[in-house]
């Protein structure tokens, strides 16, 4: 795991100084990113960012599971997830 995290108000900071930006306007195209990016993966479109990030719905078929207290099996509904995949220039930053 990592020592060290950048959180939201951090990310905006650094990318208003890279950019030139203000922090307002940074936050509000970030806000709008992700709006977008929820309304695109919740209505099952993938969104691509070619070599960066690729986000998608995925699905989860219904499934037995087992109460850990009392070890009765149950029933897991049906559901949907979201899979994240790194590209191939966000792997490379990271070596």
């Amino acid at each position: 795991m990592a020592d060290k995290s950048l959180n939201k108000t951090e990310l905006v900071a650094a990318v208003a100084a890279a950019s030139g930006q203000t922090q307002t306007s940074v936050n509000e195209v970030l806000d709008s990113l992700f709006a977008t990016l929820a309304d695109s993966v919740s209505n099952g479109v993938k969104v691509t960012i070619p070599g960066w990030i690729a986000v998608e719905r995925t699905s989860r078929a219904a499934r037995t599971g087992r109460n850990p207290q009392t070890g009765e099996a149950i029933q897991i509904a049906a559901g949907n997830s979201v899979k994240i995949s790194a590209g191939s220039k966000l792997k490379a930053a990271v070596k």
